[in-house]
């Protein structure tokens, strides 16, 4: 936007936002007060992914709050088990899964007005709120009676690449190590082709869930929509891209072509559009009345943080730096002005 080239949003696509998206969805697309970009795809990120049968066989819930998820961590310590598998490793852009943990953490121990305040740089990294945030994730992902399942130690975490920590969810592909791995809805594709995914199935998800079953926030992802073009043709596209039809036409024909992958949080997608358990359910958490979503945050912060200190420092962090060094350290990396 800051080079003048993109083009406002037209009337009737604006039109269209409202009525088939969420206000906070809008809002992503609007910059100094002019919408510019129409969101399309989606994905959800506050998942747990897990294996249904193995929950079944071991006589495991699927907790429906915070204090419940942490009781049936520690309810598979005293089994003799290692529940969580964790991998931040992804080539340059390694630490991206363990700033996803820490958003989800935030939301969920302070909501979504502190979470866009910290975003936009007004509560800082090391406000006690976010060291709160850092210290309540390192209770998992730093505990080394909790992980890193069938794989190594806490710092083995750094080294485990994202796609490959959680497949030993998986029974039948000589897992069943491996107990819980959050990781978004996008990870459906990291199991081999065949797999059982689906609620009774060798591999689910269950969402994340906040201090009370009331409570639902949830942290995401999307794409948008924008041009650089007022012509009639781009216009035209521009409204077509942002209706219900678009979605659903979108939908089905991802689920016929691939099996699935792409939702949307618009409010007219239909589910029986959908083949993919994994899809039906991000479109189930999406449509919630009660869900509370929230863009990816690093992906919203300057690049110097989000995409930089970020991800560098949360895998220092993995490895042993302490929090206070942490949130320091990122904080100096903001931009000045």
């Amino acid at each position: 936007m800051a080079t003048g080239k993109v083009v406002k949003a037209p009337d009737k696509v604006a039109a269209n936002v409202d009525k088939w998206f969420g206000a906070d969805w809008k809002k992503y697309g609007t910059v100094d007060g002019t919408f510019y970009a129409a969101p399309s795809g989606a994905s959800v990120k506050s998942l747990v992914w897990y294996s249904p049968k193995q929950f079944k066989d071991a006589g495991y819930e699927v907790p429906k709050t915070l204090d419940e998820l942490k009781a049936l961590s520690d309810k598979m310590v005293a089994d003799g088990n290692k529940p969580w598998c964790v991998g931040i490793n992804s080539g340059e852009a390694t630490g991206w899964p363990l700033t996803d943990w820490v958003e989800d953490f935030v939301l969920r121990d302070d909501g979504a007005d502190v979470f866009d305040q910290w975003v936009a740089g007004t509560v800082k990294f090391s406000d006690p709120k976010i060291v709160q945030a850092f210290d309540d994730v390192g209770a998992y992902v730093k505990n080394p009676d909790y992980v890193n399942a069938g794989i190594g130690d806490v710092k083995s975490i750094a080294t485990t690449t994202f796609q490959e920590a959680g497949l030993g969810i998986d029974p039948t592909q000589g897992g069943g190590t491996c107990w819980l791995h959050r990781q978004a809805s996008f990870y459906a594709a990291n199991f081999p082709k065949g797999t059982d995914i689906s609620p009774d199935g060798d591999v689910y998800a269950f969402y994340l869930p906040g201090k009370s079953e009331s409570d639902h926030p949830v942290l995401g992802a999307g794409e948008f929509v924008t041009a650089f073009s007022d012509r009639p043709e781009v216009q035209a596209v521009q409204e077509f891209w942002s209706t219900d039809i678009w979605a659903n036409l979108k939908a089905k024909a991802s689920s016929d072509d691939t099996g699935g992958g792409w939702i949307s949080g618009n409010k007219g997608l239909d589910e029986a559009n959908l083949v993919n358990p994994i899809d039906k359910l991000s479109v189930e958490i999406l449509k919630d009345p009660n869900t509370v979503f929230r863009f990816d945050g690093s992906d919203q912060m300057p690049a110097a943080v989000g995409s930089g200190a970020f991800w560098k420092q949360a895998t220092s962090w993995i490895t042993g730096q302490s929090t206070q060094d942490t949130v320091q350290k990122i904080d100096a990396a903001w931009p000045k002005s």
